[in-house]
């Protein structure tokens, strides 16, 4: 009788579980479905800059406290344009390797500069996880002291505006820009987010080219990391 007892029981509870973990699997599709399409949304509302568009001017808090605009590196002959952020991962992954492009290229006069483009409100707390701080200038202020970042890095986060016209699609992005401003270069830094299984270093060979006065071989690459929030 009792083992009959614990039969039923045990069905009941599989059943409630099975009822459980459906409810849960349709509303995580659910989830990625509107994620998706809010993704695609924000693909066509903002499209990415195209090769041999001009650099959008900006008007952009730094974590110096002073305003930067483009203006303020129109000598340099190569400037690249770099969407990254604190609490991306991946993010995190290409901070070393960009400093070490800055000074590689420090000679040649080639400029870098950063900006942040998440509003802050929009990270959901899980999205943290893997940061000690968020994305506000605030934080960004603690992070490039704490990194030692050897580049301007600005803030775009309330307004979104310089995102929307550059068209960053995730962190991070960069983008190549020659003497007279215009796009030669745009996607990921290299290939690998693991340093050590980098086989193409995709932006390298594009300020190379730039700074020998030759044209880009391949101008547009594929970009991975964190999306635009």
């Amino acid at each position: 009788m009792k083992t009959k007892l614990l039969r039923a029981v045990n069905s009941l509870i599989q059943i409630h579980a099975n009822a459980v973990v459906g409810v849960i699997q349709n509303q995580f599709a659910q989830i990625l479905s509107q994620h998706q399409i809010d993704m695609e949304e924000g693909f066509r509302l903002n499209p990415t800059l195209k090769i041999g568009d001009k650099a959008p001017d900006f008007n952009l808090s730094g974590t110096d406290g002073k305003k930067h605009t483009l203006a303020d590196w129109k000598s340099a002959p190569v400037l690249a344009v770099m969407f990254i952020c604190n609490h991306c991962p991946a993010s995190q992954l290409y901070e070393g390797r960009i400093m070490k492009m800055v000074t590689d290229y420090k000679a040649k006069g080639v400029q870098f500069i950063a900006i942040q483009p998440n509003a802050v409100a929009a990270l959901a707390p899980g999205e943290l996880n893997f940061a000690d701080v968020d994305d506000s200038l605030d934080s960004m202020k603690i992070h490039a002291k704490f990194k030692n970042f050897n580049f301007p890095y600005l803030y775009d986060g309330d307004t979104q505006n310089i995102a929307h016209l550059y068209g960053p699609k995730n962190t991070p992005h960069i983008f190549v820009f020659d003497k007279e401003r215009k796009l030669r270069y745009e996607g990921r830094i290299d290939d690998s987010m693991r340093e050590d299984r980098v086989k193409v270093n995709d932006a390298r060979d594009a300020i190379e080219q730039l700074a020998a006065g030759k044209e880009v071989e391949f101008p547009q690459r594929p970009v991975f990391g964190c999306s635009i929030k």
